[in-house]
């Protein structure tokens, strides 16, 4: 097996070596051995450094990502954790699609000012309520 220097692996994942570092403290990859002071890394951490980029990409936190590698480094995704994730997404989706919706209504309003547009009164309203409810 050839292994990977720590600045190979940064340059052919895109991630730095001090963020490497910090996932193997963490347990989210592993070092093989060292050459020297430099760590090395089987070839397969390229994939799981890839399937961490793409959990962070969907807001998954490294603590979660943590269980989704069994104990070879292989991934084990939980299916019920990525639909319910998606889910997450899709409503977030809406919601941004809502909003850039208003803001587009409300940028080209003929009343006016912002305030005068009734849809801009409503998206005020709809912000305040959205911040209460988060309390």
């Amino acid at each position: 097996m050839k292994l990977l220097d720590i600045g190979v692996l940064a340059e052919r994942s895109g991630v730095p070596p001090s963020t490497l570092r910090y996932y193997e403290e963490i347990g989210l990859i592993d070092s093989f051995s060292r050459h020297g002071l430099r760590r090395q890394y089987a070839p397969e951490v390229l994939q799981q450094l890839a399937l961490i980029s793409l959990g962070k990409m969907a807001g998954f936190p490294l603590s979660e990502m943590k269980g989704m590698f069994g104990k070879d480094g292989t991934a084990d995704l939980p299916r019920p954790a990525l639909h319910q994730r998606a889910d997450q997404l899709d409503l977030q989706i809406r919601q941004l699609t809502t909003l850039s919706k208003a803001l587009r209504h409300v940028a080209e309003c003929p009343a006016e000012t912002h305030l005068a547009c009734p849809t801009f009164q409503r998206l005020m309203k709809a912000a305040l309520n959205a911040r209460k409810d988060k309390r």
